[in-house]
């Protein structure tokens, strides 16, 4: 469903997506993870075809900039950060719905299930709404459409936790029918949804793991990390995950990971395999 080729975005002699090599089957339900800077909202920009970069990328055998309108006909999309939209709430619900073939109506039942009720705002412009208030019609609309294909650039980040979960519970009701690419800093709220978690970092994909419908991604992990020989980079990054020296010399590690978490700390791990020479991970009891 989704292809990216070698994919390479360059700003300003920055390369921000450095060869990215991924495909997105039909049905698959993709967390994309990484730090602020690794490249997430890069790779969805060109995915909907707002960018110029080297590679291919293909939606359903079609290329976004080529073939745009097609392309976002089968997309429904909701931005990091909302559009600074004019239009009253009502013509931009209409326009919407009328450019999907969707009635209005679903839009309406989808924003109040997310406890955004409509009618006393239709004439309100866009950008005078709450980020709370954008982020819930945003979700509306891109969840009223018959969409082949989800993509949300961190889509919870200004909901308030009722309506964070009722969104949740939205994308699950379209689990078995749309392809979908999340991308979240919180792999614990879409970890009951995905099956699949894709990292990046500096612009690589560093991780990328199909996840399974099994206990490893609930409760506390166990966990311990040993080193051939010192090394101040990686006693940083365990002790960002609050992990503890048990040597001196800082070379063995031991700490507490969520289970949602585990696949990022793996990842972060990963990263220093010149110097690791045994990591363990364990479940806790209840």
């Amino acid at each position: 469903m989704i292809r990216f080729q070698n994919v390479t975005k360059t700003f300003r002699r920055a390369r921000i997506l450095d060869g990215i090599d991924l495909q997105v089957g039909l049905g698959e339900r993709v967390a994309l993870i990484g730090s602020n800077g690794a490249g997430k909202t890069t790779l969805i920009r060109c995915l909907l075809g707002e960018y110029v970069h080297d590679g291919a990328v293909l939606i359903d055998g079609r290329d976004p900039r080529r073939e745009r309108t097609e392309v976002l006909g089968m997309i429904g999309f909701v931005p990091q950060l909302p559009p600074p939209l004019k239009m009253p709430v009502g013509q931009l619900i209409d326009f919407s719905a009328a450019l999907c073939g969707t009635p209005p109506k679903r839009i309406h039942e989808l924003a109040l299930r997310l406890g955004l009720d409509l009618d006393g705002i239709l004439k309100r412009p866009f950008v005078k709404l709450s980020g709370g208030m954008k982020q819930k019609l945003l979700i509306a609309i891109a969840l009223g459409r018959d969409a082949k294909v989800l993509v949300m650039d961190e889509p919870a980040a200004n909901l308030d936790p009722q309506a964070r979960k009722i969104f949740f519970e939205l994308l699950a009701e379209r689990a078995s029918s749309a392809t979908m690419l999340i991308s979240s800093h919180r792999i614990n709220e879409v970890s009951s949804l995905v099956n699949r978690v894709v990292e990046l970092d500096m612009g690589k994909v560093v991780l990328d793991d199909s996840v399974a419908d099994d206990v490893a991604l609930s409760g506390m992990l166990s966990a311990r990390v040993t080193s051939r020989r010192p090394e101040p980079a990686l006693a940083k990054a365990l002790a960002l995950w609050e992990f503890r020296a048990l040597d001196a010399d800082q070379t063995q590690w031991e700490g507490m990971v969520a289970g949602p978490d585990r696949l990022r700390f793996l990842g972060m791990v990963s990263r220093y395999v010149s110097v690791v020479s045994h990591v363990s991970v364990s479940e806790v009891e209840p």
